[in-house]
């Protein structure tokens, strides 16, 4: 994938699509931007996403939105203010817009099943491979969403790997717009790999290399294994125990537990998944 750079507070690049969206000129205040919200477009494709924000009679916008290829559409400079956040609360704050940077995703959400399909709130359908049956952070039962591509995920990456490291900004904090406005907003959902991405970036030893999305090739080794809404012996059960033998797919690691997919996902106890033989 191409570099990317910063300029001006612009990306710079051969996948960046500069669109003009003159609605937003406010800058921010001395010391801010400090965090990055993430989201999903709940659209068709990141182009008619980025022609729908930047039209002056929406009174929403981003600063950038991310398609599946990895093409990024830069809509807002990074100095001025979005309006992507809306009414927002999260750790004492109110109102993100002032404090945020705002990435989208092009990503079409919770998905409806639909015989052999899935389908979005705009009717179009997607196939088995495009779907991830999974429990929202925020929810206690599994539903359907649109999966995130590799392109997606590592342009995401790239990009807010810019940001923190800038001296232009005092990126501190990486959040869902599902944990600044909870039960208004559902994005990014549980498709996009949040708690690993944001780990990775700011707390854990930081590299270049692309954030791995999962590893194959597991399996249970318990006669029946549970699986959980959330990494904790005393969390609720999501579906039957799993047995022996079932191959998963690790999607995270937290405090000695995996969250796995199978025909769902959940957190089991990473002590009973070992490495298909």
């Amino acid at each position: 994938m191409n570099e990317l750079a910063l300029v001006n507070h612009k990306l710079a690049g051969d996948r960046v699509i500069p669109m003009n969206c003159p609605k937003n000129f406010d800058k921010f205040t001395p010391g801010m931007p400090d965090t990055i919200i993430i989201h999903y477009t709940a659209g068709r494709d990141a182009l008619s996403s980025a022609e729908y924000l930047r039209k002056d009679d929406i009174k929403a916008s981003a600063h950038l939105i991310i398609g599946r290829n990895g093409e990024i559409y830069q809509l807002v400079d990074f100095n001025t203010v979005a309006w992507h956040a809306g009414e927002s609360q999260y750790a004492g704050r109110t109102f993100f817009n002032r404090y945020s940077i705002g990435i989208e995703l092009d990503n079409a959400g919770r998905l409806e099943k639909v015989g052999t399909e899935f389908q979005a709130w705009f009717g179009k359908k997607y196939q088995q491979n495009d779907a991830l049956l999974a429990v929202h952070r925020n929810e206690s039962h599994p539903t359907w969403w649109h999966t995130y591509t590799p392109e997606q995920i590592e342009a995401c990456r790239q990009v807010c790997d810019l940001l923190i490291k800038s001296p232009a900004y005092s990126i501190s904090s990486i959040l869902g717009h599902e944990e600044i406005a909870p039960g208004r907003k559902t994005d990014p959902g549980p498709a996009f790999p949040l708690d690993k991405f944001r780990s990775m970036l700011l707390f854990q030893n930081r590299t270049d290399e692309p954030i791995q999305l999962a590893m194959e090739g597991k399996v249970v080794n318990a006669d029946l294994l549970n699986i959980r809404q959330d990494p904790s012996i005393e969390a609720k059960k999501v579906a039957q125990p799993l047995k022996t033998g079932t191959e998963v797919t690790v999607l995270e690691e937290k405090n000695g537990w995996y969250r796995v997919e199978t025909k769902i996902t959940g957190w089991v106890s990473k002590g009973y998944i070992e490495t298909k033989q």
